[in-house]
């Protein structure tokens, strides 16, 4: 299942790009340290080796630090992520089918782990600052495992800290972006959220 399947000449401008690269690794830092749930609509597109759009999506997303997050695909196939703390359910709801895995398999260096994992987010990811790009800064995580599915995963923040968008480049060469909007910090969340409840007549893949 695709769930998540993808991005200086002069003295002035050298200190210029290391005050916001600084920016960049702090407000990821700051944004885990206090930021213990979200919720926020986000759009998908997904681009081919070649930069080629190869699908659109869209949906929303909720996350409760750590480990319990809920993904909800409502274009163009529905779809649902939910990580309940101890495993992770992934529902296609066109073919009724669940696959199931062990969070710590699943999360570890994945780029959930950015977002609803825990605050030690170095022990897993190399955090490298790529600097402002317009009105964004950006830094790249590459996992320290080479077990995963993915090379890297961008975090694009605004200068006032709020996560803006995320981009991640799988194995194949293949970039999912993904933006966020109307993102809120520490909204109270229903437990229910976090909880699958399995279709019936799904059938159900598990480690």
């Amino acid at each position: 299942m695709n769930l998540f399947k993808r991005y200086y000449f002069g003295l002035l401008l050298c200190l210029f790009t290391s005050v916001a690269e600084a920016g960049a690794i702090n407000s990821l830092k700051t944004f885990i340290q206090d930021t213990r749930t979200v919720r926020a609509v986000f759009l998908q597109t997904v681009l081919d080796r070649n930069a080629q759009v190869v699908q659109r999506g869209s949906g929303t997303m909720q996350f409760e630090r750590p480990g319990k997050f809920r993904w909800v695909y409502e274009k163009p196939y529905e779809q649902l992520i939910v990580g309940d703390g101890a495993r992770i359910w992934f529902y296609d709801r066109d073919l009724n089918q669940v696959t199931v895995r062990k969070l710590d398999l699943a999360i570890g260096s994945s780029p959930a782990a950015l977002l609803a994992g825990s605050s030690d987010i170095e022990t897993s990811f190399d955090l490298t600052d790529i600097g402002l790009q317009g009105d964004t800064e950006w830094l790249e995580a590459r996992p320290k495992t080479k077990e995963g599915t993915f090379e890297w995963v961008r975090l694009g923040f605004t200068p006032q800290g709020v996560l803006k968008a995320m981009e991640l480049q799988d194995n194949f060469g293949q970039t999912t972006v993904l933006t966020f909007s109307g993102l809120e910090r520490n909204p109270k969340l229903a437990s229910e959220l976090f909880k699958f409840s399995l279709p019936e007549g799904a059938d159900v893949i598990s480690d």
